[in-house]
């Protein structure tokens, strides 16, 4: 089948504002023929040209496809008891991720990429289309390795974060793990990884020390992504302008310094807010982001400690609601955002010759994803122009 029109799209988000209103490029009564894929033809829906099939979505809405930029899908074990013990008023530290170390590495293949498999189910239901996925659960050379093997299986997205933390093993030698994810782990990992990412923060690493590695994984043909002001302001903000990172992420603590560096940079300010909700902390302002002209990405942070969701429109009503995005700002962040925080200019909107990567919403307008949090409106979700969930 080379060709299908998808038709009686009641609103049809674009992210291309010479396509249709406003910055989402909103068409009303609309149609998009696929073919091979990508987006072909846009325009109305009684103008549809003649394809092989057609699809008729009944006057629902279609938004490009949610590109998760920043997630943790390769891992054993639950950490259900230390969300409980945050709720009951414990602060939340970087250390609680040794409590998946010890599973990760124990479990089987067959394991990590049952539960890998479980988790990308769950996006596509959420009108996730492409997501990243990091290592950083098993933190040796060996399990570092495997990880991202298995999440090669699922994404092409894959990010070595051999430097999530220091493991136990290592414990007072943080220097000599620095060393090694440098070195062997490196050179284990940088087959099967795309990107290379440090969790640079109070109680994880030091500028000095993510410099280190992040050079290294540049050197090596890796592309560099930074964790950076989650738990404290360290100075994360400028090592990720001066190595170019894709992304900067977390950024719960700000300054005016680090806003204006992000401003003049290419490095996307990445928000998750499933991160503060899930460890009761400040949320960030995006208001000031937004206002100095930085480009700001929203992602889920899917991970078994601190945010536990593959929930993008959860993620997107708590940025409404508690840091200061539009409903619209939201969505774009969420598509168009997490598309420029991956380098990818062939997602995250609908534009002629696009990857053909869309959700339809059993709701009139995409404010709805905002305006009835909690409730699931994905109606079907389409990757290359192929059914991948339908309700």
């Amino acid at each position: 089948m080379s060709s299908v029109a998808i038709t009686e799209i009641g609103s049809l988000v674009t992210n291309d504002s010479t396509l249709g209103d406003g910055a989402l490029g909103i068409r009303e009564n609309a149609a998009i023929v696929i073919e091979h894929g990508k987006i072909a033809w846009i325009g109305d829906s009684s103008n549809a040209p003649a394809v092989d099939a057609a699809h008729s979505v009944a006057g629902k809405t279609l938004i490009p496809g949610f590109v998760d930029s920043h997630a943790h899908m390769v891992f054993a074990g639950d950490r259900s008891e230390e969300f409980a013990a945050r709720m009951r008023g414990e602060s939340y530290s970087a250390g609680g991720i040794k409590t998946t170390v010890a599973a990760t590495r124990s479990a089987s293949n067959h394991e990590l990429r049952e539960n890998t498999s479980r988790l990308v189910a769950e996006m596509h239901r959420a009108g996730i289309t492409t997501f990243e996925s990091k290592s950083g659960y098993a933190l040796d050379v060996e399990n570092e390795a495997r990880t991202l093997q298995i999440a090669n299986e699922f994404t092409t997205e894959t990010t070595f974060l051999g430097a999530h933390v220091v493991p136990s093993e290592f414990a007072d030698r943080a220097d000599e793990y620095v060393a090694l994810v440098a070195g062997e782990m490196l050179n284990a990992a940088k087959p099967h990884a795309k990107w290379i990412d440090v969790f640079c923060d109070r109680g994880a690493f030091d500028v000095d020390q993510a410099r280190t590695i992040l050079s290294a994984g540049v050197a090596a043909g890796l592309w560099p992504r930074i964790h950076a002001n989650q738990l404290a302001n360290i100075g994360a903000v400028k090592l990720a302008v001066e190595l170019d990172c894709a992304s900067a992420d977390h950024l719960t603590h700000l300054s005016d310094e680090d806003i204006d560096l992000l401003a003049g940079s290419n490095s996307v300010a990445t928000l998750l807010p499933g991160a503060e909700f899930s460890t009761r902390s400040a949320y960030p302002d995006a208001r000031r982001l937004f206002a100095a002209g930085v480009s700001v990405a929203l992602a889920t942070d899917c991970n078994p400690g601190s945010s536990f969701t593959t929930s993008m429109a959860f993620c997107m009503a708590v940025a409404v609601r508690d840091m200061g995005f539009s409903p619209e700002q939201a969505l774009l962040a969420a598509t168009s955002g997490g598309a420029k925080a991956l380098r990818r200019t062939d997602i995250g909107g609908l534009s002629l010759g696009m990857k053909a990567d869309f959700s339809v919403l059993n709701a009139p307008s995409y404010i709805h994803l905002s305006y009835r949090p909690g409730v699931d409106l994905i109606d079907s979700t389409w990757i290359d122009g192929k059914n991948v969930y339908q309700r």
